[in-house]
């Protein structure tokens, strides 16, 4: 079994930072890649960055050059440094792995996700 724990959500002022943490825990695992996810009221949940293991990350058009994603594979844990925050990037934030178990051998990958943290950005 394994699990996904965010933290690090909560109400910042417009132009403040937040760090967001997801610890991926269990045992007979392997991540591929780590991302995050973010949902507004009222709309789709969207990717915001991913990290591969080999450290290749990617960003939505959105957050480019706002957001950074990072990893300790040591630690099973993906970061978001999220800076320059407006209002509009209030909603919850999801943090997804790519994950195999190892039973005997090792399964396909599956998706995996976190509970969510809620993000508020007052103006």
């Amino acid at each position: 079994q394994v699990q996904l724990v965010e933290s690090g959500g909560g109400l910042v002022q417009a132009g403040g930072s937040l760090r967001l943490s997801c610890a991926a825990s269990g045992s007979g695992f392997s991540i591929n890649a780590m991302g995050w996810y973010r949902q507004a009221p009222g709309k789709q949940r969207e990717l915001l960055a991913s990290a591969t293991s080999d450290g290749d990350t990617n960003y939505a058009d959105s957050v480019t050059g706002q957001f950074t994603i990072s990893r300790d594979n040591a630690k099973n844990t993906v970061y978001l440094q999220m800076n320059s925050l407006k209002p509009e990037d209030t909603a919850i934030y999801y943090c997804h792995a790519l994950i195999k178990l190892y039973i005997g051998y090792w399964k396909s990958p599956a998706d995996y996700w976190g509970q969510g943290t809620q993000v508020t950005v007052s103006s």
